[in-house]
């Protein structure tokens, strides 16, 4: 796992009417003040990646679909850098996912229909002053194979 990535397991509880999940919560290891939310929907096999950010925390949480969320510990005095990490997520196993700054992520669509994907900022984003950085989701220095292997 990589150095201050923190994954919640999403608790769902169900009933006839449908279905109630806590993302986040304050004093939860995976609560940071946040200043943006946002949402976004992805079609079927797109892969978007990479970016990291230098000061800023991403919280994500995958509520519609299935995806692949790549992470990759891009910080000089992390004892994690260099490692990838991978995790599986979606709307039938929901995972909060905290990304510090100095990891890049990414994610592609494992679902035959649209992945939608809730996202928590502790920054709110100023297009004249971006703090993202994008590194090509094919990337030599990261070198993630984004191929589904058949096991």
């Amino acid at each position: 796992m990589i150095k201050g990535v923190a994954i919640k397991n999403v608790v769902s509880h169900h009933d006839d009417r449908g279905f109630f999940a806590e993302l986040l919560k304050d004093g939860e290891g995976t609560y940071y003040d946040i200043k943006q939310t946002s949402y976004s929907e992805t079609y079927p096999g797109v892969i978007k990646a990479f970016h990291w950010h230098k000061r800023q925390w991403d919280i994500w949480c995958v509520v519609k679909g299935v995806g692949q969320v790549v992470l990759y510990a891009l910080r000089d005095d992390s004892s994690t850098k260099g490692e990838p990490q991978v995790v599986y997520c979606g709307e039938r196993d929901m995972k909060v996912i905290v990304i510090p700054p100095g990891v890049a992520h990414g994610y592609r669509v494992l679902s035959s229909g649209p992945m939608g994907i809730i996202y928590h900022t502790t920054e709110a984003y100023d297009p004249n002053h971006p703090d993202e950085e994008r590194i090509p989701h094919d990337s030599p220095m990261i070198n993630f194979n984004w191929q589904t292997k058949n096991r």
